[in-house]
């Protein structure tokens, strides 16, 4: 199988991971090196390189990773107005991508500041 992500091979369950949820469009991580005391990573099940790449095809994969991480908040107990997350989508080296298939970062459990980074 080469030539595979790292999150294709999680989700082939050929890498563990904490899997936190999985749907028919996508699945989320607990991730690795966690930046926030809540950090998930939903990433769609297929392979979008970055979101700058997506194309028109690709619009109903992007909004079902959005409407997932909302799901996610829930279950995870940081939707409430008083709590909150940030969702994060990198794109390229210098912005810390890391892995060449999109992935929202769901980060809550402390304050955030801004700006970012």
């Amino acid at each position: 199988m080469a030539g595979m992500t790292l999150f294709q091979k999680i989700l082939a369950r050929e890498i563990p991971a904490t899997i936190v949820y999985e749907d028919d469009d996508c699945f989320a991580i607990k991730d690795i090196n966690p930046q926030a005391p809540v950090h998930v990573l939903v990433i769609p099940k297929t392979v979008i390189p970055r979101v700058g790449d997506a194309v028109p095809a690709d619009q109903a994969t992007l909004g079902a990773l959005l409407l997932a991480a909302g799901k996610i908040s829930t279950q995870l107990g940081v939707n409430a107005t008083d709590k909150g997350f940030r969702l994060v989508i990198n794109h390229g080296r210098d912005a810390g991508e890391t892995v060449p298939h999109m992935h929202v970062h769901l980060l809550a459990g402390r304050d955030l500041t801004w700006p970012p980074g």
